[in-house]
């Protein structure tokens, strides 16, 4: 029997394809501007949309500039248009149980996206890991959820769309996870449980 859910934001509640143009454009823009080779812009611009900001500048070798530029740029940004969750998201939503949310990126951003989506009251505690004000990971928020509230791992579950980020720091920890994963990406990862919905949350959840 789980007594606690640990889910990401980006991509795992809503899709960050919606709001991507609307969002980056700015930023896109520069990146344009900053990378001659248009194949690595476009697939700069893509990992945007599911990685952080600093991870993709330097996995990309954006210039100095380039890469302050944008932190300087989202660092200030938010994001005050409607946004509509997975429909999915209603079938966690209705699992009465302690949530947690952990999301990576900017603060400001990232919590504007939280009370446009009116998400906030679903969660115990919403957590930001934000690159540019601490060295803090999710693997360490996870273990300070876990110390804070007296969860054994085993009581734990961790959802998120992303093998590389929260999914391998639940891993790590020895918690259970579900890989959200609606267009079977990531069939070969190395997790507890995947599916392409939620509706199967309630059974996991169970211990059944």
């Amino acid at each position: 029997m789980k007594r606690a859910l640990i889910l990401d934001l980006d991509n795992t509640i809503y899709p960050v394809s919606s709001i991507a143009e609307r969002l980056f454009g700015e930023l896109f823009k520069l990146i344009d501007e900053g990378l001659e080779d248009r194949s690595a812009a476009a697939a700069a611009k893509l990992e945007l949309t599911r990685r952080p900001y600093q991870h993709v500048a330097d996995e990309f070798g954006f210039s100095t500039e380039l890469k302050d530029t944008g932190v300087k740029l989202l660092n200030n940004l938010t994001f005050d248009s409607p946004m509509q969750a997975f429909n999915e998201y209603e079938d966690l939503r209705a699992i009465n149980i302690d949530k947690y949310l952990v999301t990576t990126g900017f603060t400001k951003l990232q919590m504007s996206k939280v009370k446009m989506l009116n998400i906030e009251a679903d969660f115990k505690q919403v957590y930001v890991v934000d690159p540019d004000l601490s060295n803090l990971t999710k693997k360490d928020i996870f273990a300070m959820i876990m110390k804070d509230n007296g969860y054994a791992v085993n009581e734990v579950l961790v959802i998120g769309d992303d093998p590389q980020s929260e999914i391998k720091a639940a891993l790590e920890l020895g918690i259970d996870n579900f890989l959200f994963d609606p267009e079977n990406k990531y069939s070969h990862a190395n997790v507890t449980h995947r599916g392409a919905d939620y509706k199967e949350l309630a059974e996991i959840i169970q211990g059944q």
